[in-house]
């Protein structure tokens, strides 16, 4: 993860002035978790730190009506970084900021914000910490002659291939060298199944330092991948016949004695807390399919061939089913939700999955039996007898689970829920009037 730290206001101009800053760069997250920023010049320290630096959210998707579109960045000092590249002119400083209204309240479009009323919603229900580790995939793609990407992949590489077949093992390299600069501590790294796809895996942190980390990670990965000719992309599933990106969430949840879901003489060394918590994930799993894989293009990579979920079950064993509780116990126990891709807005993801947890933990809600064999060699009647539900075929019909569902429309809060529900429709529907190469080919001859 990338550090936290107790910064205080001296400590940050003491920074700026031994690293010679020259320009901030205020991040924050719109609706559908596109890092939005707002760069000043370092003369602005001061009215930013006193939380009085003011930007037009009219601007911003998911956000305000231009009649109320005073908006203000409150930055949150624990995520000050000074990036390791720097200008002619100086270094550049982010922080992530939180959106407030003028009146002081915080402004409850703000993904961000709405995780952090969620976190409320499980420190009430007793429990202390939800930690994250992501597993976030990309495709690198080679640069067009005038900075365009192409299609053309970067390597013919596949899973855990060194040089010289992959060809974006310099550029990974340097991600990750980046990312240790800026205070993540990596896990892994490696070159993915499909041709031109990698995996960079970060340490767990808490739920809110997570969807920060993600969104760091993000803008990290474009940044270096520019410097080598090269595009990334976090779309799920940018060419067919291949497997897509995913991100898989690893979960855990902590209280005062530690790891709720850790019981050594529980069955699989799995606590009654834990089950009931993938009873709510897997209660819920159709429901926050919508905003954990929330375009169109997500489900073209959930279908079944290329690794990635179609079945709602679970299984201690098998990476068939779209929850898995991976083998380690004690402190690192933990659920993983693999239909997660790296589209999802990190802070409206981690807050459905956390809430439809805990709606599993306040209402008792057990899991069906575990699915201990490949999901994808039953045929559907066997499937039907062992309750294996299908995730939505379309981002149409799980915006339809989505509607249905109270519980993940309290996750999101109803300005955030009316405002994804109303551009997701939209975004279907330009989707649905398009006519695409595919059909011209099966259909304009024939008829």
């Amino acid at each position: 993860m990338a550090t936290r730290h107790d910064y205080t206001k001296d400590d940050i101009r003491k920074m700026v002035k031994d690293e010679d800053v020259k320009f901030l760069r205020l991040m924050f997250t719109d609706l559908f978790g596109t890092i939005k920023n707002v760069e000043v010049p370092i003369t602005q320290l001061d009215k930013l730190l006193d939380n009085k630096l003011m930007f037009d959210g009219s601007s911003i998707e998911g956000f305000v009506r231009i009649e109320e579109s005073d908006m203000y960045l409150y930055p949150d000092l624990s995520t000050w970084m000074i990036f390791p590249w720097s200008t002619d002119r100086g270094k550049i400083a982010r922080v992530i900021c939180q959106v407030y209204r003028p009146n002081g309240e915080p402004y409850a479009a703000d993904p961000r914000n709405n995780l952090i009323r969620v976190l409320g919603d499980m420190k009430k229900a007793g429990f202390t910490s939800f930690n994250i580790g992501p597993e976030p995939e990309f495709f690198l793609f080679k640069m067009g002659e005038n900075g365009e990407p192409t299609l053309h992949l970067n390597d013919k590489g596949s899973y855990f291939d060194m040089a010289p077949m992959d060809l974006g093992e310099n550029c990974r390299r340097e991600i990750v060298l980046t990312l240790e600069e800026m205070g993540f501590d990596v896990e892994a790294a490696h070159h993915e199944v499909a041709p031109g796809q990698h995996e960079i895996d970060f340490k767990y942190a808490d739920a809110l330092t997570a969807a920060d980390n993600i969104q760091t990670f993000k803008l990290v990965v474009k940044t270096v991948a520019r410097k080598y000719g090269l595009y990334a992309t976090f779309m799920p599933k940018p060419l067919s016949g291949i497997n897509g990106s995913g991100m898989h969430l690893n979960m855990s949840l902590f209280s005062d004695k530690g790891n709720t879901f850790y019981d050594k003489d529980g069955e699989l060394e799995i606590s009654q807390e834990a089950y009931y918590f993938l009873g709510g994930l897997l209660k819920h799993a159709r429901s926050f399919t919508a905003v954990c894989n929330p375009i169109v293009n997500s489900y073209k990579r959930l279908v079944p061939g290329y690794e990635a979920p179609v079945y709602v079950a679970w299984s201690g064993s098998n990476r068939s089913p779209l929850i898995r509780i991976p083998s380690a116990r004690g402190n690192s126990t933990r659920l993983e939700l693999r239909s997660v891709d790296p589209t999802a807005n990190p802070y409206l993801a981690i807050a459905c999955v956390l809430e439809a947890g805990l709606d599993g933990l306040k209402n008792k809600v057990e899991p069906e039996n575990s699915i201990d064999r490949n999901i994808y060699r039953m045929d559907a009647q066997e499937r039907q007898q062992s309750h294996i539900t299908n995730l939505p075929d379309t981002l149409h019909n799980a915006l339809k689970d989505l509607s249905a569902d109270e519980v993940m429309k309290q996750a999101l809060g109803e300005h955030l829920y009316h405002s994804f529900i109303e551009a997701k429709n939209l975004e279907y529907d330009s989707y649905r009037t398009q006519v695409s190469g595919w059909e011209r080919d099966q259909y304009l001859e024939k008829y």
